[in-house]
């Protein structure tokens, strides 16, 4: 497996913002067309008022430490959104990131607060989006395994929404959710960039997925806390959620994953569970 350095990842990413956008998006002549898409790294540099060949030694890779001010700058010249920010600082100061304890055994409370969200479906993932809890509602809704802390290896979410053909088919909008979630999921990954297993995890990903092989080099980043879902099942028809993912304080590596059900969708899913 390739190693990649936290610098390649840097590089990799500007190189992708950079050839995403168009000399009209930043305010530059085009001059005609060109032989490769995006801005010339001549124009990011000019844009971000620093030199061309700095700016090329960031985007191959090479160990030059850029400061604060000019990855700024470079944020704002490639018109950053909020999330890719946060994603270009969290790339390049990765070193400086403390890897929070992984908490092995989820609380009696905890535990009971998934169970007891019946009939709203809802679980529990950890930083590699692993399944680590989820409750009947979630189980038939997504089609994840009985719940059981012995299941080994553990539903991987990303895994399961890309790969499944149950889940394309209650996806109305499948394609730009999965886009959606494998973003979110590269914005986790840069919280943990010297993790071997996640690096695995990629490539797995890349093997066995054509759609996820196609956009992950695509480097887009995004954050995903709440959204409205409208899923047809055609066991039960059509579902209506309000769906949040809650970071959890007291356990840095977890997320709780909650689809609070339209009142006939609540319904319809007690007859099922119940």
């Amino acid at each position: 497996m390739k190693d990649i350095t936290l610098q390649q990842s840097l590089g990799e990413f500007l190189r992708a913002t950079r050839e995403r956008l168009t000399p009209e998006q930043v305010g530059l002549p085009s001059h005609g067309r060109r032989r490769t898409p995006g801005l010339r790294r001549e124009e990011v540099a000019q844009l971000a008022n620093i030199g061309v060949s700095w700016y090329t030694s960031i985007e191959q890779g090479k160990s030059v430490n850029p400061s604060h001010q000019v990855l700024k700058s470079l944020a704002d010249a490639l018109r950053l959104s909020d999330d890719e920010r946060q994603y270009l600082f969290l790339l390049s100061k990765s070193d400086e990131i403390e890897e929070s304890k992984i908490y092995k055994e989820i609380s009696t409370g905890l535990e009971r607060t998934v169970f007891a969200l019946e009939p709203h479906p809802a679980y529990i993932m950890d930083k590699y989006w692993d399944l680590l809890l989820w409750n009947r509602a979630a189980e038939f809704l997504f089609q994840f395994p009985p719940y059981s802390e012995s299941i080994n290896p553990k539903t991987n979410i990303l895994h399961h929404f890309i790969i499944n053909p149950y889940i394309k088919e209650i996806e109305a909008d499948w394609e730009e959710r999965a886009k959606g979630m494998i973003a979110a999921f590269r914005a986790d990954c840069a919280r943990h960039p010297q993790d071997e297993k996640l690096t695995a995890m990629v490539e797995k990903f890349r093997q066995e997925s054509e759609f996820f092989n196609l956009w992950w080099p695509r480097h887009e980043v995004k954050t995903i806390n709440d959204c409205h879902k409208l899923l047809n099942d055609s066991r039960i028809g059509e579902l209506e959620f309000e769906h949040v993912n809650l970071q959890l304080s007291n356990y840095p590596d977890l997320k709780l994953s909650i689809f609070t059900a339209s009142p006939s969708t609540a319904e319809k899913l007690k007859q099922k569970i119940y």
